[in-house]
């Protein structure tokens, strides 16, 4: 299969890493914003919508839902795909988004569908461009005359390829997987749902946005479709199952405004990138069950915090659940060092771990089981014995992991999901298999996700491939955010060395892999860095 032949050819090792240019090639760095020129811009409302409810509330779905209008629609997509602060040091300046991203070069392009409306949405702006208004008949044969938006994720793979080479799809993929989380809970603190439309091939999304539109691309670079979603405050199961064919039929007879800006002067070709998209582009499914997974609210456990070593006290911290989530969300950011000493509250790490179990959101936004598991590797929780421990999302991989896994696990029941494989100061362990940063043994924890590959890929398709790192993507959110809840940061891992992970857990052949890494703990700030707010009109004052 073309995309194992992929995996295997990015993966990291002790004596070589994926192939990549080796340097940052100043000259040809990517414009972190895409713009349509010539598209009509308009400007997005600037209100913040309920900013009182609390972070916990994300994961219940007992919110009241607030009307559907401009101010609504704008705050989902500013507490998702928006920007979150801008840093700069002398005479350097970038922006923070909400949604993370692997060396913040951000693939991910979002787009909305309102009303027959085909908008992209400019980030630096906060504006929508309008790309085509199609027949609304179209959108009354499609929506039913329910009340909802459709939100669309696409991928410029150059931007990452641009710094990490050919295993920059395998980013992309993670940076899709946390626009997702990051789409889902902002609709969650709306009251809204959102769940992915199966339905929808590729190349009928590609045709949606006019991402097949070659003159409107020239020499610009060209966008991946991912995945495409509703957002609604009413039952979703109308638009799972409605069939995309009207509009697809009205993008295609549509007047299309704008065409894209070129991101970089130059580029170096990536032909296995390409070779992996199209190895792993979705066909489109008839749902054979479009009543969706029913959400409750994972356990929340006790509220937890932050400890230190130094003198054996807990800090004293808000309770984490009664944090406005709008606050939560736009304060997350990704860290670059941990402090080396701090501890996470044993209630609290097991309260984090009950967020990543299916049935709440943002797992109610797919429409597949858990198909990644975690090895933890932890350094300071308190009352919890430093060690290699194993947590399963999916109880019935327990066997399945056991026999596969090293016989000397102890594999000992320490709560719901969580077991103790090997106890042990694991610091060294978990930088070396980092790619020896220092990040993944000073803080809190590390941890590998480790996925079922082969099996499902040849069950379902090569398609699957990408949708195995949306979900290692979604749980990285969910656990920056409760980093971020828990008054300390995290930090996504995307450079681990593959095989040394899977020798080390005993592991022996494509049956599980591990696909993505994650740390969390006290960051070290960088006291010469200053911030300002993500746009303008929020700063202070």
């Amino acid at each position: 299969m073309d995309a194992l032949h992929y995996h295997q050819a990015t993966k990291h090792s002790f004596n070589r890493f994926a192939r990549s240019l080796g340097y940052l090639d100043w000259a040809t760095q990517p414009d972190p914003f895409r713009r349509y020129t010539g598209a009509p811009v308009l400007p997005l409302p600037r209100d913040s919508v309920a900013g009182d409810r609390p972070y916990a509330s994300l994961y219940a779905c007992e919110t009241a839902p607030v009307p559907f209008d401009d101010r609504s629609i704008a705050e989902l997509l500013r507490c998702s795909m928006g920007l979150s602060a801008w840093k700069q040091y002398r005479q350097t300046r970038w922006a923070l988004r909400v949604n993370p991203s692997s060396g913040n070069l951000h693939p991910t392009e979002a787009y909305l569908v309102h009303r027959g409306a085909v908008c992209h949405y400019a980030v630096r702006e906060h504006a929508l461009e309008q790309r085509a208004q199609l027949d609304p008949a179209a959108w009354q044969a499609f929506s039913g005359g329910r009340e909802g938006v459709l939100v669309a994720l696409t991928s410029i793979f150059w931007r990452e390829a641009w710094k990490y080479g050919e295993r920059a799809f395998r980013y992309c993929q993670h940076d899709t997987g946390h626009a997702i989380a990051a789409l889902r809970l902002a609709a969650s603190m709306l009251g809204w749902r959102l769940t992915l439309l199966p339905r929808w091939s590729d190349a009928s999304l590609s045709a949606l946005l006019g991402l097949d539109r070659d003159a409107d691309f020239a020499d610009a670079e060209r966008e991946e479709p991912e995945c495409i979603a509703v957002v609604t405050g009413g039952d979703v199961t109308p638009w799972v199952s409605a069939h995309p064919e009207p509009l697809v039929d009205a993008a295609r007879r549509a007047s299309w405004s704008g065409r894209a800006n070129r991101l970089s002067a130059g580029h170096v070709p990536w032909p296995i990138i390409d070779e992996a998209a199209a190895a792993t582009r979705y066909p489109g499914t008839m749902p054979s069950n479009v009543t969706p997974t029913p959400s409750r609210p994972a356990n929340e456990g006790h509220a937890g915090g932050i400890s230190r070593e130094r003198d054996s006290q807990t800090r004293s911290v808000n309770d984490p659940r009664s944090r406005p989530a709008r606050e939560v969300i736009l304060r997350r950011r990704s860290a670059v060092a941990f402090d080396a000493q701090s501890g996470l509250a044993r209630d609290y790490f097991l309260s984090m771990l009950a967020r990543l179990r299916p049935g709440a959101p943002p797992w109610d936004a797919i429409d597949w089981p858990p198909q990644v598991n975690l090895v933890l590797f932890i350094h300071r929780v308190e009352d919890t014995t430093p060690g290699v421990y194993a947590y399963l999302r999916d109880a019935a991989v327990h066997d399945d992991w056991r026999a596969a896994m090293r016989p000397e696990f102890l594999w000992e029941p320490v709560a719901d999901g969580l077991f103790l494989l090997f106890p042990s100061d694991v610091a060294f362990t978990a930088n070396r298999i980092s790619c020896d940063q220092e990040i993944a043994a000073d803080g809190f924890l590390s941890l590998g996700m480790i996925a079922s590959l082969e099996p499902p890929l040849r069950e379902r398709g090569e398609w699957f491939y990408r949708r195995l790192f949306w979900e290692c993507g979604m749980i990285g959110q969910v656990l920056y955010l409760e980093a971020e809840a828990a008054g300390g940061r995290g930090t996504g891992i995307g450079c681990f060395y593959d095989d040394a992970v899977h020798e080390l857990l005993g592991l022996s052949d494509e049956r599980w892999q591990s696909l993505y890494h994650f740390s969390m703990g006290v960051p070290v700030e960088d006291t010469r860095l200053t911030t300002d707010p993500g746009y303008p009109w929020e700063a202070e004052g």
